[in-house]
């Protein structure tokens, strides 16, 4: 089949090409915004996608029109079969990329490069050894350090994902925005998100508008220099003039970038969502194990997604702990 407009194309005309696939719910940190303080029910490995299931499904997306897939966790890296998942997703027709908090990148650079994987979103939400500490409940930034700059000695592409939340992290934005002037790389300022468990608060959030200011603090109009946004952007980007690298803002609660969604998620046991936000899954992998199409329920659940941020279009319906509560936890839909 070629790249389709039926299946992958919702109500308001959303071309739905990108495929984001957890491959498991652990993690070997434990960010407080990601995973509830006392953990998460953890899926019985039996009702986990195996490596030959990933690829199955990813399939069936790819022929409909799919042609970027990232892996995300948990910790992508954690998976045992990481690199056969990636040699297998690595025939099909598809621009393949990694989010990973770092840890473990060392390990598996060869088969990243081997198979050609070279864009790689990495989480570190800050510069400060003690905080990471805090943050994360680990001792292992200097790890992450060490690893992010093995990947841009060896040519990767990288994105540096900071989650801000206020009173923690938000005093750090221009020491990010600083780190763009030597590395080349992007950091993407991410507003706090709700999600079962994490504790949001709208007190704790920090605005694009606040980033901005933040960043004018130190530059002036002149040196910051907005950037073209992408065709399906999710991050507004900027660049200080004669910086190597360059800062973006990711404001799915402020500022939301819905109109040009191009994204669907396949949850580690099989579930597809639509939307982030959105507390409805469509079940993918028990059909797929009993050799049932699963292309009518791709389509299905692509003209069930909603608007704007499965239906809480206003920061009031966010603010509504009821409309939010009953999605998953962030570890468990995959970052």
């Amino acid at each position: 089949m070629t790249a389709s407009n039926t299946i992958l194309t919702d109500g308001f005309g959303r071309r739905h090409n990108y495929l984001r696939i957890s491959l498991l719910e652990k993690c070997n940190l434990r960010c407080t915004y990601c995973m509830p303080a006392d953990g998460i029910v953890l899926s019985p490995k039996a009702s986990l996608m195996t490596a030959d299931e990933i690829f199955g499904i990813a399939q069936t997306f790819a022929q409909n029109g799919v042609d970027k897939i990232r892996l995300t966790g948990g910790e992508p890296l954690l998976r045992k079969d990481f690199p056969e998942i990636v040699s297998k997703l690595a025939v099909l027709d598809v621009s393949l990329s990694v989010t990973t908090n770092g840890i473990l990148i060392d390990r598996h650079i060869d088969v990243l490069k081997q198979f050609n994987v070279k864009k790689i979103n990495l989480s570190l939400d800050t510069l400060v050894s003690s905080k990471f500490a805090s943050i994360t409940l680990r001792n292992q930034f200097e790890k992450v350090i060490d690893n992010l700059h093995l990947l841009l000695n060896n040519d990767f592409q990288v994105k540096v994902n900071v989650v801000l939340i206020k009173g923690f992290n938000d005093n750090e934005i221009v020491d990010f925005v600083k780190l763009t002037q030597f590395l080349p790389i992007s950091v993407r300022f991410i507003e706090f998100m709700p999600f079962a468990g994490n504790e949001w608060d709208r007190s704790k959030m920090v605005s694009q508008n606040e980033i901005l200011s933040l960043v004018e603090t130190q530059f002036s109009l002149e040196e910051i220099q907005k950037l073209e946004d992408e065709k399906n952007f999710t991050s507004r980007n900027y660049k200080i003039k004669g910086f190597q690298g360059d800062f973006g803002i990711i404001s799915s609660i402020t500022n939301p970038f819905c109109d040009s969604c191009n994204r669907i998620r396949l949850t580690a046991d099989g579930k597809i969502k639509n939307c982030l936000f959105s507390n409805s899954e469509t079940d993918l992998l028990t059909p797929f194990r009993n050799g049932e199409s699963i292309e009518n329920l791709i389509s299905e659940s692509i003209q069930n997604k909603k608007r704007v941020r499965a239906g809480m279009s206003g920061i009031n319906e966010i603010n509504d702990p009821v409309l939010h509560s009953d999605n998953r936890s962030m570890i468990a839909i995959g970052g």
